[in-house]
């Protein structure tokens, strides 16, 4: 059986995600999420709009999706969670700021070479991301108000 790995925050699920988790899916038999620990993304992103236990749940409930777990805080190294997931490919998102090579290189020095990196492709559709969406929210906000003002 090969285990497949994804990561990410999935603060608001969308398209790109289901579609990296389809990609990733495919790469194997078994998926396991990774879903970023709240002061993770704290740290590294944004303020989370939801909590990472109901992200967990919302991960898990994917159909290509057959188990999420929340990833380390940021205090601990983000390859501890290797262990736990035991997986054969690492599939990272196709806008997801990982360097591949880094992360083999790394992998390589753990001992963990035999585990393969690959990115997936994206979705070509315009709503894609987290930001896009929030984007057109606000864009459709904007204009509503405009047209509330016109009026």
């Amino acid at each position: 059986m090969t285990r497949v790995m994804a990561v990410g925050v999935f603060d608001l699920l969308h398209a790109g995600h289901l579609h990296y988790m389809e990609q990733a899916k495919s790469l194997g038999d078994h998926l396991v999420v990774v879903v970023a620990h709240d002061d993770t993304v704290r740290k590294r992103k944004h303020e989370p709009v939801t909590g990472q236990d109901l992200r967990r749940r919302m991960v898990e409930g994917l159909k290509p999706v057959n188990e999420a777990v929340i990833g380390n805080p940021p205090d601990v190294p983000i390859f501890d969670i290797l262990p736990k997931v035991n997986p054969d490919i690492i599939a990272l998102g196709y806008d997801q700021e990982h360097a591949e090579e880094r992360i083999r290189m790394s992998l390589e020095e753990r001992g963990l070479g035999h585990i393969k990196v690959v990115r997936v492709e994206g979705l070509t559709e315009d709503l894609d991301g987290t930001r896009k969406i929030i984007a057109r929210i606000l864009e459709l906000s904007s204009t509503s108000n405009q047209q509330g003002e016109d009026a």
